[in-house]
C-alpha cells in the first residue's frame, strides 16, 4: 500500500514540476485525438444523417456493416493502416509511418463508425409527426433537416464524446503506427504501458491522472452544453 501513495505523490511533483516526458505525451495526445475527431464527425455525422433520415436500397446491409465496424479491434486498425503507410504500402510515399499524422488517421477510422452509428440511431428516433408538421406549416427540405438536426443535438453531442473518449484511451493504433517514439509520437496511453512495465509507477499515475481528467472535463462539458 505504501509503494501507491508513494507513487500518487510523486505523480503530483512530476505534474506540478512540468516534466517534459509527461506533458509532451499530454499535447501529442489532445493534438490527435482533437484532429481525428473533427474529421471523424465530418465525416459521420453527414454519413449517419443520410441513414437514418432517408430510406434507399441497401440501408439494412449498409447499416449492419456500419455496426459491424463498431466492434473493429484497435490492433486490426493499426495493422491495416500499418500496411497502407509503411514504406511497402502504397501510401508509403507521404511519409506518414511514425507521425502524430499518421496515428490521426488510424483513430479516425475508428471513430467515424460510432458517430455515424450513434448519429443514425439519434435520427431514427426522431418523432415522424414532427416531419408532417412542419410539411404542413410549409416548411422547405432544408428548414426541415435543419430542425431535426436541432431536435436531436444532444445525442450528436454525445455520439461525438463517446468518440473522443473511445479515441483518447486507444493504445493499439498509437503503438502501432506510431511507434511510441519520445517527444514525438508517445500518447499518454502508450506512455502509461511503457512507464508501468519499466516499473515507474508514478510516472503512470502522473499520466492516468491528466487522463481522467481530461475525461471528466470532456463529460463535464457535455452536461453543460445539455443545459443550454
Amino acid at each position: 500500500m505504501d509503494f501507491i501513495v508513494a507513487g500518487f505523490i510523486k505523480a503530483f511533483e512530476l505534474l506540478v514540476s512540468g516534466d517534459s516526458s509527461t506533458w509532451t505525451a499530454v499535447w501529442a495526445t489532445l493534438k490527435v485525438s482533437t484532429c481525428s475527431m473533427l474529421l471523424s464527425i465530418g465525416a459521420g455525422l453527414p454519413c449517419g444523417f443520410l441513414i437514418g433520415y432517408f430510406d434507399f436500397t441497401g440501408k439494412k446491409q449498409l447499416r449492419t456493416l456500419l455496426d459491424t465496424m463498431l466492434a473493429l479491434p484497435t490492433v486490426f486498425i493499426g495493422l491495416a493502416v500499418y500496411a497502407f503507410i509503411s514504406h511497402q504500402g502504397p501510401l508509403g510515399g507521404l511519409g506518414l509511418l511514425f507521425t502524430l499524422t499518421g496515428i490521426a488517421i488510424g483513430q479516425t477510422i475508428l471513430a467515424f463508425p460510432i458517430v455515424a452509428a450513434i448519429t443514425a440511431s439519434t435520427i431514427e428516433g426522431i418523432d415522424t409527426d414532427l416531419k408532417l408538421t412542419l410539411v404542413s406549416l410549409g416548411a422547405g427540405k432544408r428548414n426541415i433537416i435543419a430542425t431535426c438536426l436541432w431536435e436531436v443535438r444532444f445525442g450528436i453531442l454525445a455520439a461525438a464524446v463517446t468518440a473522443y473518449g473511445r479515441v483518447l484511451t486507444e493504445v493499439g493504433i498509437s503503438m502501432m503506427v506510431g511507434g511510441n517514439i519520445k517527444y514525438h509520437t508517445r500518447t499518454v496511453t502508450t506512455a502509461i504501458a511503457l512507464e508501468t512495465n519499466k516499473g515507474l509507477f508514478a510516472n503512470g499515475i502522473a499520466l492516468g491522472i491528466v487522463l481522467i481528467s481530461i475525461a471528466f472535463i470532456v463529460n463535464l462539458s457535455l452536461s453543460f452544453l445539455r443545459k443550454q
